[in-house]
């Protein structure tokens, strides 16, 4: 099993005044960055990392509001904003490499800021991975009344008495209970925050998840017209409903210079599941980008 490597962190000023963390994993070969999914950060893909770092320099960011990046002040968690997170930490990196672009591999939210990101800034990106990117037709997402996730991240416990009660909370029901150990690890050690009280929080608020699945402003199936990107996107098992699993394909159908891949082992989660799998896989396809 890989163990959680050593990591090194920078703050980035980023849009309306949030502060993001990038997290730097290391490695050899060109940058490749991690794009989280709602709820998680980017020190819950280290196991990952660590299998990427033999091709890569291995970076992660947090989005706003999520891991060690602040949220922003008025509460507006469009997607737009974790793009130009994005934007902000690949541009970081570029100071210190010298590239002029990077590669990326992204997860549901993750994917989708990824397109989004690219879209603002086309040429920043060379090659994507995208594990279920949170794509939906414009009109589905119109038709539909709420979010289903909101009212769950806004119920979700936030604090425990300590990382080890934590871990052994996930660790015993679902949904995180799919998540290999030391990737459900590195999720507890660099998701919460210490209180005064001794006990521990999430640092990524059930509010603003809440937030983050219910802004109006989120990438669609229509927005990716034009974009040129090479993109893989990889998709799990079908889980019902019109869910990120069951539109990838039509993601990849869209993109002019899309690639579909099944893990018909894995669900959403895949890769937290399966991160050397994953990283195999990301390895294979933007080794030669």
């Amino acid at each position: 099993m890989n163990t959680i490597p050593d990591m090194k962190t920078r703050q980035i000023s980023s849009s309306g005044g949030c502060t993001i963390e990038l997290r730097d994993f290391g490695g050899d070969g060109p940058d490749l960055i991690i794009c989280h999914a709602t709820g998680f950060h980017g020190g819950a893909y280290a196991p990952m990392a660590k299998d990427l770092s033999a091709s890569f320099r291995v970076w992660a960011l947090d989005f706003r509001g999520h891991g060690a990046s602040s949220a922003p002040a008025n509460g507006d968690f469009a997607w737009s904003g974790m793009a130009d997170d994005l934007f902000a930490c690949i541009s970081a990196i570029g100071v210190e490499s010298g590239a002029e672009s990077i590669v990326a591999f992204g997860h549901s939210l993750g994917g989708a800021v990824t397109l989004l990101s690219e879209r603002a800034h086309p040429g920043l990106i060379r090659a994507a991975y995208l594990y279920e990117p949170i794509v939906f037709p414009k009109d589905l997402l119109m038709a539909r009344t709420g979010n289903p996730m909101s009212g769950p991240a806004r119920r979700r416990r936030e604090v425990f008495d300590s990382k080890a009660h934590a871990l052994y909370h996930y660790a015993s029901k679902p949904p995180l209970n799919v998540l290999r150990a030391d990737a459900l690890a590195a999720y507890v050690e660099h998701g919460f925050e210490d209180l005064d009280d001794g006990t521990i929080r999430l640092t990524c608020r059930g509010e603003n998840e809440a937030r983050s699945f219910e802004c109006e402003e989120k990438m669609t199936l229509e927005q990716l017209d034009g974009l040129e990107l090479p993109v893989t996107i990889a998709v799990g098992y079908a889980e019902g409903n019109p869910t990120p699993s069951l539109l990838a394909p039509a993601v990849a159908e869209t993109l002019s210079n899309g690639v579909l891949v099944r893990h018909p082992h894995l669900g959403h989660f895949g890769p937290l599941e399966a991160p050397r799998t994953i990283a195999a896989d990301v390895i294979s396809v933007l080794g030669e980008a």
